[in-house]
């Protein structure tokens, strides 16, 4: 048997077929699921997915959401420049595809945050047309069967594996395949403690009968996560409500509402008094934690500062506003900040 029928006949017994998205398949849905799953588990996402689906059925009242309520709902699954791209993308389909999605490879890439893996995904499991994909299941996969070297980070590893992927697309069931290729790779050809007994490829793959398949994909070469801090500055009226400004549409938790920051302490007092014009009764220094990154580790430290006015005497500049602690739990939040907000509750 080759590669896909012996891939194929393992779906067929052991495949995942009851996750949200694949019922009721739309081209939407598949986009919104492949969106959501990008460094992200399944565990993770469908209530999420859920959620999302229940708010915005389709791309055109997602395209009309506030772009504040999207993000809202995205709050806690994080890498937050997703959910900016989504909406922004719903609006292009919207206003330039009749609020179809584009059924072609090249269309599809065309839009914001779709690369060629989510592309291929959405077109073979919503188009039933032959796309491969390259996620991180995928990767994994093909890189022990062909015991392939190098990072797939780097172009020429990555390159090789997607002529190998596009080589082994099948002329039927390419829906199925694909789930097939992502389901092994979730269950099985995990990245730790692989179940290579229960593989349905390895009497054929390389790194299982010449290596160990951990081996496989090579890891990204080490590099020191630098370390950053940042002071928090939790003002609070004497009416108890929360000032908040929402960050720059892009960076680090774009377009998200957030406590204003400082990057030293020392620069608390001219900040309230400065750029919003607060007196201040009293200032706690709250416990710092630590929030990582992809790329950086950042040390926080919030002060809670209570100030010697009521929420009506600031002028609404720099998007800062008050909010009930209540209110301000139904935006867009940061994970942290939304976690410390509930803990002042």
């Amino acid at each position: 048997m080759i590669f896909s029928d012996q891939l194929l006949a393992w779906f067929d017994l052991h495949g995942r077929k009851d996750l949200p998205w694949q019922q009721q398949v739309t081209p939407y849905r598949v986009w919104l699921s492949e969106i959501m799953l990008q460094q992200t588990q399944v565990s993770t996402v469908i209530p999420y997915f859920q959620r999302f689906t229940e708010s915005y059925s389709d791309i055109s009242s997602l395209a009309e959401a506030p772009l504040d309520d999207v993000l809202a709902l995205w709050t806690g699954l994080g890498y937050y420049a997703r959910a900016r791209n989504l909406h922004k993308a719903a609006r292009i389909i919207v206003a330039d595809n009749d609020s179809k999605m584009p059924n072609t490879l090249d269309d599809l890439i065309a839009l914001p945050g779709i690369g060629r893996s989510t592309a291929g995904a959405i077109m073979a499991l919503a188009h039933q047309q032959s796309a491969a994909i390259l996620d991180g299941n995928v990767k994994r996969v093909l890189a022990r069967y062909y015991r392939v070297e190098g990072w797939p980070g780097k172009k020429p590893v990555e390159n090789e594996l997607w002529q190998l992927a596009e080589k082994l697309l099948p002329k039927d069931r390419i829906s199925h395949y694909i789930q097939a290729q992502m389901d092994l790779g979730a269950t099985l050809c995990t990245r730790t403690k692989p179940q290579c007994n229960n593989c349905p490829l390895k009497d054929n793959c390389q790194a299982y009968l010449h290596d160990f398949p951990q081996n496989y994909p090579h890891s990204k070469p080490k590099k020191t996560i630098p370390s950053k801090e940042t002071y928090w500055l939790v003002m609070q009226s004497t009416t108890g409500k929360i000032l908040l400004e929402q960050r720059p549409p892009s960076g680090i938790w774009g377009g998200l509402w957030s406590f204003p920051e400082v990057n030293s302490p020392s620069k608390i007092s001219d900040i309230c008094a400065n750029k919003f014009n607060l007196n201040i009764a009293k200032i706690t220094a709250q416990p710092h934690f630590k929030h990582v990154f992809s790329h950086f580790k950042l040390s926080i430290h919030p002060h809670l500062i209570q100030c010697s006015q009521t929420d009506t005497q600031i002028n609404e500049n720099n998007n800062a506003y008050w909010y009930k602690i209540s209110d301000a739990l139904l935006l867009g939040l940061p994970a942290p900040v939304k976690s410390f907000l509930q803990s002042l509750q």
